[in-house]
């Protein structure tokens, strides 16, 4: 029995494609360069970068730099690999004094390609990857954040944006649930008003989706994935702030960012 066009369609599109046990040994070769990565940071690059001169400033600057450069080599190493495919939109507004970049987050690999762009940025940081051998001493190098949930977290992130740096989020807080919309917290929303001069939302895209919440690193989908940044348009928080108590102007901040991150990701 010969099979009707819809089967042979069907076959087409979920049959494995872009020689799939080459992408799942580069896969895996991915996340072993990226550990082996961090221990280099860590035992090697940042104790020679220490040995330089400078201020407090300037360290900081040279380990996020530091970071931002390996990232971007292991981006282009998965890209070479041909792992996936990438694209960045926008990205000459990326970095600016004071902003707050806003990301959802669909992928465990979107960090590795949002921090890649901004050679010197800030970022919360999960907490738990401050005790992982392989990612603690960059994420100390550097200084980031630990988004351990308390309200000492919020005050630090504000007060790194009042200093001029620009602070990167995933309002989510986690990956994002496959088949879900994000789903925004009000903590980024809070830390905006409290001392961002601007927001700015990137829209991250994966597709096939892959490397989603409590999907293996094996679990790789038949064909290459393509992963898209898309920098949007600048927010000023000042009027959300204006003559509102902060629970309130929190709460519309948040809603404005969600309703905006829904409308975008399901426009591209």
């Amino acid at each position: 029995m010969e099979d009707t066009p819809m089967e042979l369609a069907t076959y087409s599109l979920n049959r494995r494609v872009d020689v799939w046990w080459w992408r799942l040994f580069a896969t895996g070769a991915s996340f072993i360069a990226f550990g082996v990565g961090g221990l280099v940071l860590r035992v090697l690059v940042f104790p020679l970068l220490a040995c330089i001169p400078g201020d407090p400033l300037t360290r900081r600057r040279r380990a996020r730099a530091a970071i931002s450069h390996a990232l971007q080599l292991h981006a282009s190493f998965m890209h070479r690999t041909r792992v996936l495919d990438f694209r960045v939109e926008g990205v000459e507004r990326l970095g600016q004094p004071g902003q707050l970049v806003v990301a959802n987050h669909p992928s465990l690999i979107d960090v590795v390609f949002l921090i890649a762009q901004i050679r010197d940025a800030n970022c919360v940081v999960k907490a738990k990857l401050w005790s992982n051998p392989c990612t603690s001493g960059p994420l100390r190098a550097a200084q980031y954040i630990s988004n351990n949930g308390s309200p000492e977290m919020l005050e630090s992130a504000a007060d790194v944006l009042r200093e001029g740096q620009c602070l990167v989020m995933f309002p989510e807080g986690t990956r994002t649930t496959p088949g879900q919309p994000p789903l925004f917290h009000r903590g980024a929303a809070t830390i905006a008003l409290r001392g961002a001069r601007v927001v700015t939302p990137v829209f991250i895209t994966v597709v096939p989706s892959t490397l989603t919440k409590a999907e293996p690193w094996y679990r790789i989908p038949d064909r290459r994935f393509q992963v898209c940044l898309r920098v949007g348009a600048d927010i000023d928080p000042a009027p959300f702030n204006a003559d509102t108590p902060m629970p309130i102007a929190s709460r519309r901040l948040n809603e404005h960012l969600h309703q905006l991150f829904l409308r975008e990701l399901i426009a591209s």
